[in-house]
């Protein structure tokens, strides 16, 4: 089949949840014999060049990333009824070249996250033969309601809580829209595909999981961490990783010092916002920043903590830190998604008192850690690595009529 995928960024290197899923979908389909074309927006196109990217695409289009004014947005805001991320990513220039693509011989046009989904509208007045899939990261609704219920409890954060609630409601009808007229709707976990499947009728809703390839993170340097290391790695702008960490440090770190001081929290990842580098005057606190691989400090952590409370679909950090071996302390909310043996390999807490007492208890414990550890290596090997979903993708693509 000819395939083109619409990404957000080009989907290498694979340093969020939405490249590394864009990246395991391109890699995987390539490896299977299939043609592969991606659109996306790009910085530097000439960077691409020196990664995978070429080898595994036919072709690569690229346009520079849209820019908006705070006016600009404002506007959008207060006199549309549409939503905050339909305006995020559009561009004048990337929609005439899907119009372009249209006119190319395809059988499956995928677009990658509610970003792009926007864009279907597009390909669909184009009376295009290819099937127009959307691939769902999170059933984006459900994370707005959520993020909204979360801010409320703060009085500093009710105007975020607002801007959530009202985003909420324009997202649904978003993808109510996109449940009527894609061709293929793609779920990555069986919560979402409960919180959509009302926005998609009688059609079906296929589970296709995030994944990883487990074998890429087997080798490789450690980070040279202190002792006692806990670590969380994420896009650090991104709302749900932000209010994680700032809740780590203020109600959970403090909690977990009182028993052992020696403790350190490492921040990595890319784009902190300054909400989250206010967080290194804390002791011992270190925000890394972008970092050219995470899976160092995976490697080095002593336990990886991931205290969402805010979120759906998958967590591709959790996956990553289970092919390094990591002992995981993980609220309930960033475990959604998982199957029963994933989450058979992480300590879930949700209290600050809970989740303080579980790495306390990892940290006390080394073979405890490591009989996580291994549980954590086996379980995404056996069911997250692309060679055991890839097969499911292209079912979904059979039952569009596609072979």
């Amino acid at each position: 089949m000819r395939i083109l995928l619409l990404t957000p960024n080009p989907p290498y290197p694979p340093q969020s949840g939405g490249a590394l899923r864009a990246y395991g979908i391109l890699r995987s389909l390539h490896n299977a014999g299939h043609e592969m074309h991606l659109l996306c927006f790009a910085e530097s196109p000439s960077a691409l060049e020196s990664t995978p990217l070429p080898t595994l695409c036919k072709s690569i289009t690229t346009v520079p990333p849209p820019s908006r004014t705070a006016l600009n947005r404002l506007r959008h805001l207060l006199l549309t009824s549409q939503p905050d991320i339909v305006q995020r990513m559009y561009s004048p220039e990337l929609a005439a070249m899907l119009v372009e693509s249209c006119r190319q011989d395809f059988d499956i046009i995928q677009f990658e996250g509610l970003e792009m989904a926007t864009y279907l509208p597009v390909a669909a007045n184009t009376q295009t033969r290819a099937k127009l899939v959307y691939d769902s990261f999170n059933a984006e609704y459900a994370l707005q309601r959520n993020i909204a219920q979360v801010e409320r409890s703060s009085l500093l954060r009710l105007p975020a809580a607002l801007y959530s609630t009202i985003q909420a409601q324009r997202i649904y009808a978003l993808e109510r829209w996109l449940g009527e007229h894609a061709d293929g709707f793609i779920v990555v976990s069986p919560e979402d595909r409960e919180l959509l499947m009302p926005l998609r009728g009688a059609s079906s809703l296929p589970i296709v999981p995030s994944g990883i390839f487990v074998d890429d993170y087997q080798d490789g340097e450690r980070a040279t961490l202190e002792p006692q290391a806990l670590v969380f790695t994420g896009k650090m702008d991104y709302r749900p990783n932000v209010d994680a960490v700032s809740w780590f440090a203020r109600d959970i770190l403090p909690r977990i010092q009182v028993v052992r001081s020696d403790v350190s929290f490492y921040i990595v990842g890319q784009q902190p916002n300054q909400t989250v580098r206010d967080l290194a005057a804390m002791d011992n606190i270190t925000v890394t920043g972008q970092v050219t691989k995470v899976t160092p400090y995976l490697k080095g952590a002593s336990v990886y903590v991931a205290p969402l409370r805010m979120g759906s679909g998958t967590r591709l950090k959790l996956l990553e830190a289970m092919a390094c071996g990591c002992a995981i302390v993980a609220t309930d909310i960033a475990a959604a998604g998982l199957d029963a043996p994933a989450r058979a390999a992480l300590w879930i807490a949700d209290s600050p008192a809970d989740f303080a007492q579980a790495v306390i208890g990892f940290l006390a414990n080394e073979t405890m850690r490591n009989e996580f550890g291994e549980r954590a290596q086996a379980a995404v090997r056996a069911n997250y690595d692309w060679s055991a979903i890839v097969s499911r993708l292209c079912s979904v693509y059979a039952e569009l009529g596609l072979t």
